[in-house]
């Protein structure tokens, strides 16, 4: 029998691609998104556009779900949401994923354990800190005693002797010697030669 004859290949031949419509793409169906949010897709179910964990479980990061998921719950998650107003919606799910990611680090403290261990970091740098203030109050009061003692020994030192002012040495020559000498340097006919 030919294969061009077969009643299979004349069924097959019958439904061509225009003849019956597809169905649209399920992206593309009213009443959902183009593509799940990473919960749904955890989940395996349908996303519709009145998705509570779409805004805040995008598809792109499918860890931030999982992670709060792993630890309170889809359902518990999605109560939350609905019970809040939206403007706090994202800070609730950031809490939510970071106090998931803190009890999967530490089972048995979860978020206290971080708090604490941060709270121990605090008072270990209050107490360095008060430490080094002290220090430098104990160096400023060092260094105020030694300039006291300068000052102190500066006060009680005689002043340096200066040395011998030249001017002031000829001016005393000049009261030493005698008016008479002086005149007798001032009168020319003294000096007369000897010898002519």
């Amino acid at each position: 029998m030919d294969a061009k004859s077969s009643p299979t290949s004349t069924i097959f031949r019958s439904q061509s691609p225009s003849s019956s419509p597809l169905p649209p793409p399920p992206s593309v169906q009213a009443g959902l998104v183009v593509s799940p949010c990473a919960a749904c897709k955890t989940l395996r179910r349908r996303c519709t556009e009145k998705c509570v964990l779409a805004p805040y479980f995008p598809p792109s990061d499918p860890l931030k779900f999982t992670i709060a998921h792993r630890i309170f719950g889809a359902s518990n998650i999605i109560k939350l949401l609905q019970d809040l107003p939206e403007s706090q919606r994202i800070d609730a799910v950031s809490s939510l994923v970071y106090e998931a990611s803190a009890r999967i680090r530490d089972p048995v403290y979860g978020c206290a354990g971080a708090i604490s261990q941060l709270q121990k970091q605090i008072n270990e740098l209050q107490a360095e800190l008060a430490k080094t203030q002290a220090e430098l109050v104990n160096i400023h009061s060092h260094q105020t005693n030694l300039v006291a003692l300068i000052c102190k020994e500066l006060a009680q030192t005689p002043p340096p002797v200066s040395p011998p002012d030249h001017h002031a040495l000829d001016n005393n020559l000049n009261t030493a010697i005698p008016q008479s000498y002086t005149n007798l340097f001032e009168d020319s006919s003294i000096w007369e030669p000897l010898w002519t």
